[in-house]
């Protein structure tokens, strides 16, 4: 019975993704483990991503425009789960993720959070053009970020909400965040999650604020230089 299971809250943020939200939607509803409420926040899409989104049994919220760091922290907000699981809106869960994390947990209860691997595809309706401009690893990738996670609804507290003045680099700045509270954590050897390559990834019509990504890293070296600083 689902009820012998803890409750994971999962959150998709979708923002104009109705070409890609069914399959995201379908890989959460397909998950072996039992005991999942999902939650799709629209922050202000324009095209039919609230129709898909209400076909299928889900909690649906619409808010105005505010950037995924925005539409993630109102999903935690009605989230009533033990556990945080996200999922943008354009890839795709592996049918076992969240079964094989929990599994991770039930075997550590020290864990605070278990992370996996990105195996990344070509959506099939980029062109040649796209895929000799971006290039789509081969091999999986260890992933650190949301959409691979899942973690206890008390340690994503304890290490604080997405950054919403960001708009590249959120994961990173947040990750960052976790290692300076000392989040205990481990990644699986397994593909969580496929990640898709499109021409509106947000990766990647944003890269002209990539500089971002440099400006959090240095600024995660001096605290810890300060840090160093202060106990000599």
């Amino acid at each position: 019975m689902a009820s012998k299971f803890p409750l994971i809250s999962v959150i998709i943020p979708v923002y104009n993704r109705d070409r890609y939200l069914a399959e995201a939607i379908e890989s959460v509803l397909a998950q072996t483990y039992p005991a999942i409420e999902l939650i799709v926040v629209d922050d202000g899409s324009s095209d039919r991503s609230a129709e898909v989104a209400q076909s299928y049994p889900v909690i649906y919220h619409y808010q105005p425009n505010g950037g995924i760091s925005a539409a993630r922290n109102t999903g935690i907000a009605l989230a009533t789960g033990e556990f945080l699981a996200f999922l943008d809106s354009d890839d795709i869960w592996v049918t076992d993720k969240l079964a094989k994390q929990m599994a991770a947990f039930d075997a550590n209860p020290h864990l605070e959070a278990v992370f996996g691997y990105a195996q990344h595809f070509y959506s099939p309706e980029v062109n040649e053009d796209f895929r000799k401009r971006i290039l789509c690893p081969e091999q999986p990738i260890a992933a650190h970020i949301s959409t691979a996670m899942l973690i206890k609804r008390s340690a994503f507290m304890r290490i604080g909400l997405f950054d919403t003045k960001l708009k590249v680099g959120i994961d990173i700045s947040w990750y960052i965040s976790a290692i300076e509270h000392q989040l205990q954590q481990v990644t699986l050897p397994d593909v969580v999650y496929h990640r898709r390559l499109h021409e509106t990834n947000s990766g990647i019509i944003e890269r002209h604020n990539a500089n971002e990504r440099i400006h959090m890293l240095k600024a995660k070296l001096d605290r810890q230089r300060a840090k160093l600083s202060n106990a000599i």
